[in-house]
């Protein structure tokens, strides 16, 4: 077996902190997080035991998706800072032992990306217009397009260009699709991937790594859609999505990795088939692969217990380790998720996530029991053998910020229709984050002042009056608040951590099988130990449950008089 703490497997059993630049922290007072606010509370995220930290997209941008649109590959916003920032937050990071993962977007470039100018500007079939995907069109007169594809946040996803050919988007038009069997395409990004290495990165995480290959030459394409659903085929016939030569390229990156000593990371966000995720996560692959399931699960026993156990399983057939994911910048706020109502059927409980993107009012929110099971979920994340991934706020406990005014919305899915029909999208868990109770300068996320002396503009999103009560200071000084408990949690976990990656389920687990009680959702508890005796037991039931003998070493939330699990806490024990 290879030893998880060797440094070159770093990642196998780290905490990586997803910042999101933008709404991390000012420190010029223009609204705007920048590299410069990372490196500033660079001691803040060592506090809190991270390993690494991912950075979400901070290179030039016209924002059409958050950053996701990419002008060049090769360097930072000028509205975020310098090629020097970046160094300097590679170089403060690690001398706190912590890495630097860098989110590469391979799928699509800008339409303001200077080759994609190019080929706007040069003929049909020229070799310029052959790095993206453009095709004729349909009908006599080539108007109809290629293909009755929608993209990922609604409308056509092509685009039709003044000399009448179409060009592929699976995302915003702005986002237009690369073209992977080119190789200067190829050859171009193994030059970005080298880039950032040379300057400090120690490795990737890879923005839609099942989306690059794509098979267009032939006459199903409408019986297909560009985005992942349940139901998508599990061999590799997709035309775009999880196709088996995805995978030629990504043999040919691990090639440049494997150059650096120690060799590069990378993670694939890859949302298919569980039975597919190994071909990512492989040695000669990526390496790692998000599991998504802890992010699309309710807070029910079975439904949680069921993307542990393929969490492992997938891990253990790819050679590599476990991830396990509760929140992100793509997905409602867990602490908001685990407090609207918990239904197995989950028409109602979608119908409730609506209601939270669309309007902020309306639904049913319990963030009592919200922040309870969102504490007790993060023993039971960080007790499992593999990498935990934190995205920033969750430390806090931030709900989704769910009441933002329709004319404050950046995000595209926000646009995509109607407000009567849409949702406001992935805004309310992007919200920069509160780092004093005091409101003033947007709760601590900006400075007073510009550096020309006139006052700071206001946070790019709105922040809520409530965001007082999740302040970063204030929790620091709270024994009790989140914050330290997630301290408190990462600092036992380094310390607990062996080098064996497997999990053993204690008498203690089971289902009731049975909805428990008015809130429908299924008791029962999820209850383990590593190999080293240090177990972690969950108790999603009414009734308290006994512990097994031993230390109890931390627990989310007090246990009963009798000493007994209440329901919605986690415990972490030293078996007898």
């Amino acid at each position: 077996m290879v030893e998880a703490t060797d440094p070159a497997l770093w990642w196998k059993q780290a905490v990586v902190y997803q910042v999101y630049p933008r709404s991390f922290k000012d420190t010029k007072g223009e609204g705007l997080g920048q590299i410069a606010g990372v490196t500033e509370k660079i001691d803040y995220l060592a506090d809190l035991g991270v390993d690494a930290i991912w950075l979400s997209p901070f290179y030039p941008s016209q924002l059409a998706d958050g950053g996701y649109d990419v002008d060049d590959y090769r360097n930072v916003d000028p509205k975020l800072g310098t090629m020097d920032d970046f160094d300097a937050l590679a170089k403060a990071a690690h001398e706190r032992n912590i890495k630097v993962v860098v989110d590469i977007v391979p799928n699509h470039s800008s339409n303001l990306h200077p080759w994609f100018k190019e080929a706007l500007a040069a003929a049909p079939g020229s070799p310029e217009r052959d790095r993206y995907i453009f095709r004729d069109g349909k009908g006599p007169n080539g108007d109809i397009p290629p293909s009755n594809w929608e993209n990922h946040f609604g409308g056509p996803a092509w685009t039709r260009v003044p000399d009448g050919q179409w060009y592929l988007h699976m995302f915003t038009k702005e986002q237009p699709d690369w073209n992977w069997n080119n190789r200067e395409v190829r050859e171009d990004f193994l030059k970005t991937l080298r880039f950032w290495l040379d300057h400090g990165a120690d490795g990737f995480r890879v923005d839609v790594a099942h989306g690059l290959a794509k098979d267009l030459d032939r006459d199903d394409l409408d019986n297909y859609v560009v985005w992942c659903t349940s139901d998508q085929p599990d061999d590799g016939s997709h035309p775009v999505i999880d196709r088996d030569e995805v995978h030629e390229i990504y043999h040919e990156w691990r090639k440049v990795f494997n150059e650096y000593n120690p060799p590069a990371f990378a993670v694939a966000e890859a949302w298919v088939q569980p039975n597919r995720q190994y071909l990512y996560a492989s040695p000669d692959d990526l390496g790692q692969i998000f599991n998504f399931e802890f992010a699309k699960k309710d807070w029910i026993r079975d439904n949680m217990h069921q993307a542990i156990e393929e969490g492992i399983e997938s891990a253990e057939r790819s050679g590599s380790s476990a991830t396990w994911v509760m929140s992100n910048h793509d997905v409602v706020r867990h602490a908001t998720r685990y407090g609207l109502p918990q239904v197995p059927t989950s028409e109602y409980h979608q119908l409730a996530k609506d209601w939270v993107l669309r309007d902020g009012t309306t639904y049913p929110l319990d963030k009592e029991a919200g922040t309870r099971r969102a504490r007790a979920a993060i023993l039971m994340e960080m007790a499992l053998p593999g990498s935990a991934y934190v995205y920033q706020g969750e430390e806090l406990g931030l709900f989704e910020v769910a009441d933002i005014p329709w004319d404050r919305v950046e995000d595209p899915s926000g646009h995509r229709t109607s407000q009567a029909a849409s949702t406001k999208g992935r805004d309310g868990c992007r919200v920069p984050l509160p780092w004093t109770a005091d409101p003033a300068n947007s709760y601590g996320f900006t400075p007073a002042t510009k550096a020309d002396g006139t006052p700071a503009e206001e946070a790019h999103l709105p922040q809520p009056a409530w965001y007082a009560d999740f302040a970063a200071d204030k929790e620091a000084a709270d024994p009790d608040s989140m914050l330290n408990l997630y301290r408190r949690t990462l600092e036992l976990r380094h310390k607990l951590q062996t080098n064996d990656l497997s999990l053993e389920w204690l008498p203690e687990d089971r289902s009731t099988g049975k909805p428990d009680g008015a809130n429908g959702f299924t008791g029962g508890t999820i209850a383990y130990k590593r190999a080293n005796g240090w177990a972690s037991i969950t108790n999603f039931g009414a009734d308290p449950v006994d512990l097994p003998a031993g230390e109890v070493l931390l627990t989310s939330g007090p246990l009963t008089d009798d000493g007994k699990l209440p329901q919605d806490t986690s415990a972490w024990i030293q078996l007898a």
